[in-house]
């Protein structure tokens, strides 16, 4: 059973009683220097959180896909098939902790024992945590949650999602395009939910707007062996992991 890490219940604030949250008050524009330190404090606070937490995950892989496809549905058990593999591969797991895929990437992993994260992020629609979960830590910021995201997994893997997942997937190829990250493996599963994105970024390379290279900094590809192969060679190399750790358990 997952264990809930949640930061303390701050004081209602006015946002909070008039249905904005704080990000979306903070966002609006300038305010008090007093309002911006406590905002700034609150920051902090969820920064220490987090390195606490996720300090001892181990290796880890997230997994990012939309919550809305149902148990049934097949990107949902490749979702499972593909967090089972990383479990076999000795990573840690770590997704967003809702339904749907992450549910699903949570799923295999327990079901092969190996560790299951949940890292959410407080939206004004309440997200339940799925029931295979060994810890669910819950952010208020989506960028602290970003940041904890990539400090803390040596890659991802996106499956079929929304404006989420899609944003997960271009932070980390931008980091990478910027050198803030080097070679950091991201392995998008989905080869015709993602074909018109391959295309997009086809046009991009041919007017001008990214590198030739771009386009490669991450895998797209329907086979989950291939998918573990990739990470295996990526991981390993960037960060001289044992070749042991990859021994199934």
């Amino acid at each position: 059973m997952y264990e809930i890490e949640k930061l303390p219940e701050p004081k209602k604030s006015y946002s909070e009683e008039t249905g904005d949250t704080s990000d979306r008050k903070f966002l609006e524009g300038p305010h008090s220097r007093f309002r911006e330190f406590k905002f700034v404090v609150r920051v902090v606070m969820e920064f220490i959180r987090g390195f606490r937490v996720l300090h001892f995950v181990g290796p880890c892989i997230t997994v990012f896909g939309s919550a809305r496809f149902s148990d049934d549905h097949k990107y949902y058990k490749l979702a499972t098939e593909m967090g089972a593999a990383l479990g076999d591969m000795g990573f840690t797991v770590m997704t967003g902790g809702g339904p749907g895929i992450m549910e699903a990437a949570n799923k295999g992993a327990k079901s092969v024992g190996a560790t299951s994260i949940g890292c959410n992020v407080a939206l004004p629609f309440e997200q339940l945590p799925n029931p295979y979960l060994d810890v669910m830590i819950e952010f208020e910021h989506f960028f602290v949650r970003k940041v904890m995201l990539v400090k803390y997994s040596m890659g991802f893997v996106v499956m079929p999602g929304g404006f989420g997942t899609l944003d997960e997937l271009f932070e980390a190829v931008t980091l990478m395009q910027t050198g803030k990250i080097m070679n950091f493996p991201v392995v998008v599963l989905g080869k015709e939910y993602y074909s018109k994105m391959k295309a997009m970024a086809d046009s991009m390379v041919d007017e001008g707007t990214i590198s030739p290279e771009d386009p490669h900094r991450f895998l797209i590809t329907d086979s989950i062996e291939e998918a573990c192969d990739y990470l295996r060679k990526n991981v390993v190399k960037r960060f001289g992991l044992k070749q042991q750790l990859f021994i199934p358990k």
